[in-house]
């Protein structure tokens, strides 16, 4: 019995800093694309109906890219491997309320980093024998 045997070969890695969201909205988004292909990745980002999907889709589609021309890897071949995002600035604003007061208004930003690495299926050898 021969078993396939997923190994990761080579990493691309494409980095959107100031996205303007919190890491608090980025992080499910995030990790529902973690460990699907490429092709599959996109298309779920693409019927999401969150805002920030698509800046996540643009990172991802420039991963792609960087894999595509720089390194020249096969595209049918590319998994999410990591999808992660941090803090970045925030900028504060105020709005005026009643009586002199002020609000405190926080718009976060955030830096979305995506790693896409290439799998190749190996066959591996069967112990024993017989085979």
């Amino acid at each position: 019995m021969s078993k396939n045997k997923d190994i990761d070969l080579k990493q691309v890695r494409s980095t959107n800093k100031n996205v303007r969201s919190s890491v608090r909205k980025l992080k499910p988004i995030l990790k529902s694309i973690v460990g699907k292909k490429v092709e599959i990745a996109i298309r779920d980002l693409s019927f999401s109906e969150k805002r920030i999907s698509k800046d996540v889709k643009k990172t991802i589609s420039s991963a792609v890219a960087n894999a595509e021309n720089n390194f020249q890897y096969d595209i049918d071949n590319l998994v999410v491997k990591e999808a992660f995002c941090g803090k970045q600035v925030i900028m504060k604003r105020f709005r005026a309320r009643a009586k002199g007061r002020a609000a405190e208004i926080m718009k976060p930003y955030s830096n979305v980093t995506i790693v896409l690495s290439e799998q190749i299926k190996q066959k591996e050898k069967a112990h024993g024998t017989k085979g």
